[in-house]
C-alpha cells in the first residue's frame, strides 16, 4: 500500500510530538517530511534557560537527534523555511526553491517573540530570548561586556536574567508592572520571589515604561518615560510572544490571532491542520507545553483514523522553578468581591500557599516555595471541588502537619491525577509501568512513559511514586541501568554475557528479560559494542544497531549531506594525496574543504549517493571521523625538523595510528604525540597523550579538550618507543573492557581511578601482555569500511538503498 505524504512545517516541540504520536499509532501509514527554519534537530525550548545558565549543553536539550529522523524514515530539512502553501494543488515551496507535494499538511510554525517598537530597537546588542541563536549571542556578549538589561519581569525575562547573572554580567530587570510575574503570582508571592532574586544579585526597575534604546551603532542604555535611564551593553526583550501566522495568512488559510482550527485541529482548508502556539482554538492560543501536547494527541489520532474525543481546550497550570524557587499557579488567584481565600504566609521559611474559593468551590491557587500539593490542587480546580475541612488541612496544612512525618505527596494523589503535566502522564500510567515493566529509576520511568521528559519539574514526584510502589525494594540511590529496557547495570550485563555465553543480541534480550522486544536506541548500540568486545572472534557486527553515521561511514550534516574525512596518519600527507583530494572536491561539488583540529582535511557537503564514488576516487583509508574508535593521532614536527624536539614524534604518531586505527572503543579516542615538553601537539588534553622528554617518553591519560575540559594525568614514564606502543595498546584494551558505552576516557579515569589503570597496564606486566594479546585478536579482523563498500555491491545496496535521510 502506498504511503500518504505527510508534511510538517515546523520542527519544534508541538509538531514533532504529534509526529512521535503518529509513529506510535501507525509507523507505516505516512511518508513523513519535516521542514525547520533553525539549523538544529528538534530540541526542548523550555530548557534554553538551562543552556544559558550553564547547567546544560545544547546537545543535552536535543529531543530527537538527527539519527532518530533517519531511523524512522523521516526526511528532515533543517535551515529551510517554507515560504508558500498552495492548498489547491497540495504543494508547498521553500526559500531554497524546493517544491514539495503533500496529502496531509501540519502547520506547527510556533510563535515569534514580540519586540517593542522603540526608537533604537534595531541597534546591535538588542535581542530576544527565543532560540539557541539568542542563547549563543548572550553567551558571546558576556565575554566582552559587563551590563545587561532585561525588559520583561515575566518567567522568560527572569530566566534570561538568571542566565546572564551566571555568565558574570550585572543584570537589571525592567518591568512595566509594580510586581513580577503578575500572570502567575499575586502580590505577596511576587514580593517573596523578588526578595529571593535580589538576594541572588538581580536588580529591579519596576513600574518603568521604556521610552528608547540609547547608543550609536551599539546599545549603551535604556531610557524611561520618567526621564531616568539605566546603562546596558546588552538588552534582552522578553515581553511576550505572538503566533506565527504569516505563512498561513499569505496562503489563504483562515487566521485570527492564530491559525483558526476546529476541535480536531483542522483549518478551514482541506487536508491542512495546525497545532501548537500558532493555532487558535475557540478564541484561545496557548504558549504552555501541556496544551500543545494535548492538541497533538488529538491531531495524531485524527490523521491515523483512530477514534478520539475532540479537543475542548485546556485548563492551564504552571509549575516551574524560577531561579531555584518552586512556584505553582493555576486558575484564578486574584481576590475578588465574591471570592474567599485560604492562605498560609510563612516568610520565615519562604513558603506561601493560597487557595481561592467561590461559593465554597476551589477555583485557583498559588503555591510558592513548597509546590508538593500542586498536582492535587490542580485536580481540585479542574473538577471544581468543594472545600472541606480535610482538604483544607491537606492543602494548607499538609498531611505531615499533624504527624511530623515526611510527606509522600505522590502516594496521596488520585490515580487519574497528572504527575507530568507537560506530557499528560497520570499517576496510574506510571504505577502500571513500574509494576509491569519492573522500572526502578526516574530515568527508566521517563524512557517508558515520557514523564519528566520536558521541564523535569515532576522528577521529585516520580521519585516519590517509585518509593511508594517499590516499598522496601526501592533503593536510594538507584543503580544506573543500561536503559529503561532492562534492570541490569553495565557491569551486570557484561558479566551475564560472559557467564551465560550469550553471543547474539536477540539472545541477550530474551535470556536477560528485556522489557521490550526490539530494545531501544540507547541499548541496541551498547549491546552491539559489548557483544563485539566480549566475543571478538565470533560476534558479527549488527550494522542496524549502529548510529547512522557509523552505518554510513560519514558524518551526516544539518542539511542531510555528509562530511568525508580521509585518514592522514600523524597529520602527514603528500602532494599526490592532496591532488586527489582537490580533484574529488571539484568533481563532487564539495561545499567546503576544511582543515580539522586533528590535522586532516574534511570535505563537507557530499551527497549521500556520491559517498562510495568519492571514497573510490580518493583511494585513501577512512579517517573514522564518525565512529566510536581511534580518530586521530596529532603530532608536532619533532626532532627531524624542530630545534627543540628530542624524539621523532611524527613517526611515533604514525606508528600508533597505523597500529590502532579502526579499533572500536566505548567512545571516540583522540591521541597526540609531542616531540618535547613544549607540547605543540596538545598531548595534555587528549585521551592518551605522549610527550617526548630527555631519555624517554611520558604518557598522559584521560585528557579532554571538549566541553568538559580536563588535563591528562601522568600515567607513566618509559624509555623506549616499544614500551609506548605496548602501553598504548594495553591502555586501549583496558578501556574497551571496562568503559561504559559512550563514556569518554576523561570520565572513565575519574570513575575507576588512575591507580587502577596504572596497575593494569603499566605495573602488572603479565596483565599488560594479556591485554595486548586480546587487542591483537581484535585488530586482526579489522578492515577499511570504505573499501569494503566499494568492493562489495550487496553491502553497498544494504547500506545505501534503504536509508531515507534528508537530502538536497
Amino acid at each position: 500500500m502506498d504511503r500518504k505524504k505527510l508534511v510538517l512545517i515546523g520542527n519544534g516541540m508541538a509538531g514533532m510530538n504529534t509526529v512521535e504520536t503518529i509513529l506510535k499509532l501507525s509507523d507505516r501509514k505516512f511518508d513523513i517530511t519535516v521542514f525547520g527554519s533553525e539549523p538544529h534537530p528538534n530540541y526542548n525550548r523550555i530548557l534554553l534557560s538551562s543552556v544559558l545558565a550553564g547547567s546544560a549543553r545544547v546537545e543535552d536539550i536535543v529531543i530527537n537527534p538527527l539519527e532518530w529522523y533517519a531511523e524512522n524514515g523521516i526526511r528532515l530539512h533543517t535551515g529551510e523555511t517554507v515560504t508558500a502553501v498552495d492548498p489547491a494543488s497540495r504543494t508547498l515551496r521553500t526559500d531554497k526553491g524546493r517544491t514539495e507535494a503533500y496529502d496531509e499538511l501540519i502547520l506547527a510554525t510556533g510563535s515569534l517573540p514580540f519586540m517593542l517598537p522603540l526608537p533604537g530597537a534595531d541597534k546591535e546588542g538588542v535581542i530576544a530570548f527565543r532560540d539557541i541563536k539568542d542563547c549563543e549571542t548572550m553567551i558571546e556578549t558576556a565575554k566582552h561586556h559587563r551590563k545587561a538589561a532585561v525588559i520583561g519581569g515575566g518567567l522568560l525575562g527572569l530566566e534570561a536574567a538568571r542566565g546572564l547573572l551566571n555568565l558574570g554580567m550585572e543584570v537589571s530587570v525592567i518591568h512595566i508592572c509594580d510586581y513580577l510575574m503578575e500572570r502567575q503570582l499575586d502580590a505577596p508571592a511576587s514580593k517573596m520571589l523578588r526578595a529571593e532574586l535580589e538576594r541572588q544579585g538581580m536588580s529591579f526597575l519596576l513600574s518603568k515604561q521604556t521610552k528608547a534604546i540609547l547608543g550609536d551603532a551599539r546599545v549603551t542604555g535604556v531610557e524611561f518615560a520618567d526621564g531616568t535611564s539605566v546603562d546596558a551593553d546588552l538588552v534582552v526583550m522578553a515581553v511576550g510572544i505572538r503566533p506565527n501566522v504569516s505563512l498561513a495568512k499569505e496562503s489563504g488559510i483562515g487566521v485570527n490571532r492564530g491559525i483558526v482550527v476546529n476541535d480536531y485541529m483542522q483549518t478551514d482548508q482541506p487536508h491542512i491542520y495546525a497545532v501548537g502556539e500558532c493555532a487558535e482554538h475557540n478564541g484561545m492560543v496557548y504558549g504552555l507545553v501541556a496544551p500543545l501536547y494535548e492538541q497533538g494527541a488529538v491531531l495524531a489520532k485524527t490523521l491515523c483514523g483512530t477514534e478520539t474525543p475532540p479537543y475542548r481546550g485546556s485548563v492551564l497550570s504552571t509549575k516551574l522553578k524560577v531561579s531555584g524557587v518552586d512556584v505553582f499557579s493555576a486558575g484564578e488567584f486574584v481576590d475578588g468581591e465574591d471570592t474567599q481565600a485560604v492562605c498560609v504566609h510563612d516568610e520565615w521559611n519562604g513558603v506561601y500557599k493560597k487557595v481561592l474559593l467561590r461559593n465554597r468551590r476551589i477555583i485557583g491557587g498559588v503555591l510558592f516555595g513548597d509546590t508538593s500539593e500542586g498536582s492535587t490542587l490542580f485536580r481540585l480546580i479542574r473538577t471544581g471541588a468543594e472545600m472541606t475541612p480535610e482538604l483544607h488541612a491537606s492543602l494548607v496544612g499538609g498531611p505531615s502537619a499533624k504527624s511530623g512525618a515526611p510527606v509522600n505527596a505522590a502516594a496521596a494523589m488520585a490515580p487519574d491525577e497528572l504527575i507530568c503535566g507537560c506530557n499528560g502522564v497520570t499517576k496510574e500510567t506510571i504505577v502500571r509501568a513500574i509494576r509491569e515493566q519492573g522500572l526502578t529509576s526516574v530515568d527508566a520511568v521517563k524512557g517508558c512513559t515520557g514523564a519528566s521528559r520536558s521541564c523535569g519539574g515532576c522528577k521529585p514526584l516520580v521519585g516519590q511514586l517509585l518509593e511508594h510502589v517499590l516499598g522496601d525494594g526501592f533503593e536510594t540511590p538507584v543503580k544506573e541501568t543500561v536503559c529503561s529496557c532492562t534492570t541490569l547495570s553495565r557491569d551486570e550485563l557484561v558479566e551475564a554475557i560472559r557467564e551465560k555465553r550469550l553471543t547474539h543480541m536477540r539472545e541477550v534480550m530474551n535470556v536477560l528479560g528485556w522489557s521490550t522486544e526490539e530494545g531501544c536506541s540507547k541499548c541496541r548500540p551498547a549491546l552491539n559494542y559489548y557483544l563485539a568486545m566480549v566475543w571478538p572472534d565470533e560476534y558479527e557486527d549488527a550494522k542496524a544497531s549502529r548510529f547512522v553515521n557509523e552505518r554510513m561511514h560519514a558524518n551526516i550534516q544539518h542539511n542531510g549531506t555528509y562530511s568525508v574525512v580521509p585518514r592522514m596518519y600523524g597529520g602527514v600527507t603528500s602532494p599526490s594525496e592532496l591532488r586527489r583530494i582537490a580533484d574529488a572536491a571539484e568533481k563532487y561539488g564539495v561545499k567546503m574543504v576544511k582543515v580539522t583540529g586533528g590535522q586532516r582535511l574534511d570535505l563537507l557537503g557530499v551527497k549521500k549517493e556520491d559517498l562510495p564514488s568519492i571514497w573510490a576516487d580518493l583511494d585513501m583509508p577512512s579517517g573514522w571521523a564518525y565512529g566510536k574508535a581511534l580518530r586521530t593521532v596529532k603530532t608536532c614536527v619533532g626532532a627531524d625538523f624542530c630545534r627543540f624536539g628530542t624524539q621523532n614524534s611524527i613517526q611515533m604518531g604514525i606508528d600508533i595510528e597505523k597500529k590502532y586505527e579502526r579499533l572500536n572503543t566505548p567512545a571516540k579516542v583522540k591521541m597526540a604525540v609531542s616531540g618535547c615538553p613544549r607540547n605543540c601537539a596538545e598531548s595534555g588534553i587528549k585521551d592518551l597523550g605522549v610527550v617526548a622528554v630527555d631519555g624517554g617518553w611520558e604518557l598522559y591519560a584521560g585528557g579532554n579538550g571538549g566541553v568538559k575540559l580536563r588535563g591528562g594525568d601522568l600515567l607513566c614514564k618509559v624509555k623506549t618507543s616499544e614500551e609506548v606502543m605496548d602501553i598504548t595498546g594495553a591502555y586501549l584494551q583496558f578501556y574497551r573492557e571496562t568503559g561504559n558505552y559512550g563514556e569518554r576516557t576523561s570520565e572513565w579515569v575519574v570513575r575507576i581511578g588512575l591507580d587502577t589503570i596504572r596497575e593494569a597496564v603499566v605495573e602488572n606486566t603479565a596483565n599488560r601482555q594479556a591485554l595486548l594479546t586480546r587487542v591483537e585478536k581484535v585488530l586482526e579482523k579489522l578492515t577499511d569500511p570504505w573499501k569494503d563498500v566499494i568492493n562489495n555491491r550487496p553491502k553497498y545496496a544494504d547500506l545505501y538503498d534503504g536509508i531515507s535521510v534528508a537530502s538536497e
